[in-house]
């Protein structure tokens, strides 16, 4: 749970700052502050795409993940989910005065929705690696103080959001650790670098890369590294 810690932590210190800032958080260090975010997970990627110890149960996760994701089209059903909750959230007239709730859901839904947010709960709750968690603080910190400025603190109120969401997966994750190999769990890190590039790449703008699509692989890779295990390979 640390990770998760770490992460209220920062939304609630971004959150306060952009509500208190207002419009005045300039546009070009939000920038600069996401590209160098994006150059150190692109190195982290690649750091953790090499721990592989037998690349074709990746290729296969990856590809097998990928149709799933594209078939099940998770990117498009995660916009869709925000926008029902905004819907359900404008029902409410005494929720919706000011920027209040729409600061929360939309806050709520950039920090806890997302590859990152997934592969670092689960990493955490697997080996207590917080690393993933880490890195997403420091963009949750950023992100929030830009949606802070726009609505207030209603951003702020997205940590319970962050402790239930990220704080369950973790949890969930620590319960079957004695049923994950060290085999398993290498292969899994590797898979989740793979998906970190392609989240690296699209927060530097080079190729936008519908990360959560792949999100599947994350769960087939198991059953692949027992299948090699079972075939001798």
């Amino acid at each position: 749970m640390t990770g998760t810690l770490i992460n209220i932590i920062a939304i609630l210190i971004g959150g306060t700052l952009g509500s208190l800032m207002g419009d005045r958080f300039p546009e070009r260090f939000r920038l600069i502050f996401m590209q160098a975010l994006g150059l150190l997970i692109t190195a982290l990627a690649i750091d953790m795409a090499l721990e592989t110890n037998e690349f074709l149960v990746v290729l296969l996760a990856i590809l097998l993940g990928v149709l799933l994701g594209e078939w099940w089209d998770i990117d498009k059903r995660l916009n869709h989910l925000g926008v029902w909750l905004e819907k359900k959230a404008q029902r409410f007239p005494i929720l919706t005065k000011g920027n209040f709730t729409r600061g929360f859901v939309a806050s709520s839904l950039i920090v806890c929705i997302g590859p990152l947010a997934i592969l670092g709960s689960i990493q955490d709750g697997l080996s207590g690696d917080y690393t993933l968690l880490a890195i997403k603080s420091a963009m949750d910190f950023v992100v929030t103080i830009a949606l802070g400025a726009a609505f207030g603190f209603g951003v702020v109120f997205s940590a319970l959001s962050i402790l239930i969401v990220q704080g369950g997966m973790t949890l969930g994750a620590s319960l079957v650790q004695g049923l994950m190999t060290e085999a398993m769990i290498a292969e899994f890190s590797a898979t989740g670098g793979v998906m970190l590039m392609g989240l690296g790449l699209t927060m530097l703008e080079i190729k936008r890369i519908k990360v959560a699509n792949f999100l599947p692989a994350l769960f087939i890779v198991p059953f692949l590294v027992l299948l090699w295990q079972r075939l001798g390979l």
